[in-house]
């Protein structure tokens, strides 16, 4: 079956947190697709909507099995039923980990610029944020060790939250950089928290690799979130798995989650997530080339139209981190001077901290028609900021 990326959608007077937005305006920020899902998922919800009774719901063995089926096959992790939980989102779970398996004023490591909603589920619940800034040489970003360690050693320390692949660059992290990571955390008893949303929005060469499945040291210290909701544009549904594959870390999780009332599903969240993962693999798969050629394309347009920025290579997310420090150190300014001017929304980096302050975020993951009419804008409103 092929699927039709490039139809336009319209998502304006629906609701949407993406589309809130002016009439002239395009939203080019949240990461949040322009696609309709698979119809293979939509198919399975009406199918729920039409017995026309939404109660209480349980999650049944096909859940657990989907999930497990799904990492052994496409990421060669085999998840065992009892490392799973479910959960109604990403953050939701991180909130309640941080809060279950911290206490207030303790030290949280992020590696930044990094998803901006980690430092909320931090510091909303009383604790620390400690940035281990990524080192960036100008053309890619690399993780500082020796920072690290030294983060990690601090008596206060008690979690690290890793970003696998990496928001907002984009970056798969490797199996020898996990393994370093998980072996510092281990013998500083800190725990991983590794939030892999993202991965299975790789190009259609590269895959991620699993944090848990690096070694037994990553598998026993810690906690993975995953979930359909990136990869099938499905968050608003709030359905997620958390993988806890160590028994007593595990207890104290599912202790967390039930107490936040984190762990029961929404009347569509299995049937989605099901169907995502048991019938959604080809829509996927061809959804990873359309994505990849909008990745080109902008490079290209960037390469050739806006020389003075630099678009840092990437091989996961939908979203581009692009180096505007050839014509301002602030990001936010800029921003604001592109919506206002052309009606364009992107995200400015210095939410996601480290040196985000120099880029900016934008999400391709809409029809090419649209990508090409944001790029537009995007020129027309830096050569007039360059003007200024």
């Amino acid at each position: 079956m092929s699927y039709d990326f490039s139809k336009m959608t319209d998502r304006r007077g629906s609701n949407s947190l993406k589309w809130n937005v002016k009439e002239d305006e395009l939203p080019m920020w949240v990461a949040d697709m322009d696609f309709q899902t698979a119809p293979e998922i939509t198919e399975a919800i009406q199918k729920k909507v039409a017995k026309g009774i939404y109660g209480y719901t349980i999650v049944p063995d096909e859940w657990y099995q989907a999930v497990s089926s799904w990492w052994d096959r496409r990421h060669n992790f085999k998840i065992e039923k009892d490392w799973l939980i479910f959960s109604t989102g990403v953050v939701p779970a991180i909130s309640s980990v941080i809060r279950k398996l911290t206490t207030v004023a303790e030290n949280v490591v992020v590696q930044t610029p990094v998803y901006n909603i980690f430092f909320n589920s931090i510091v909303n619940n009383g604790r620390h944020v400690l940035e281990n800034k990524l080192i960036f040489d100008g053309k890619e970003y690399k993780v500082d060790f020796e920072d690290l360690e030294e983060k990690l050693s601090d008596p206060e320390t008690k979690m690290m939250i890793l970003c696998n692949p990496h928001n907002p660059i984009g970056r798969i992290w490797d199996r020898e950089t996990l393994a370093r990571i998980g072996e510092l955390c281990y013998e500083n008893n800190v725990i991983v928290l590794s939030d892999e949303i993202h991965c299975d929005l790789t190009d259609p060469e590269y895959e991620y690799i699993p944090f848990a499945s690096v070694s037994e040291k990553c598998r026993k210290n810690s906690v993975s979130c995953l979930a359909p909701s990136k990869a099938f544009n499905l968050a608003g549904i709030h359905t997620a798995a958390v993988v806890v594959p160590d028994q007593a870390l595990r207890h104290r999780v599912d202790r967390g989650l039930n107490t936040d009332e984190v762990a029961e599903p929404n009347v569509f969240a299995v049937e989605a997530a099901v169907a995502a993962f048991e019938s959604g693999e080809e829509w996927l798969n061809q959804l990873r080339i359309y994505l990849k050629e909008n990745k080109k394309i902008a490079g290209d347009f960037l390469e050739k139209e806006l020389p003075d920025l630099y678009l840092l290579p990437a091989h996961a997310t939908y979203l581009l981190w692009i180096d505007c420090s050839s014509i301002t150190q602030d990001t936010e300014e800029l921003c604001d001077f592109i919506r206002a001017e052309t009606g364009l929304y992107l995200s400015a980096g210095k939410i996601y901290g480290g040196d985000g302050r120099k880029f900016v975020r934008m999400n391709i993951a809409c029809p090419r028609e649209r990508l090409k009419d944001g790029l537009q804008r995007f020129k027309r409103a830096v050569k007039l900021y360059k003007n200024v």
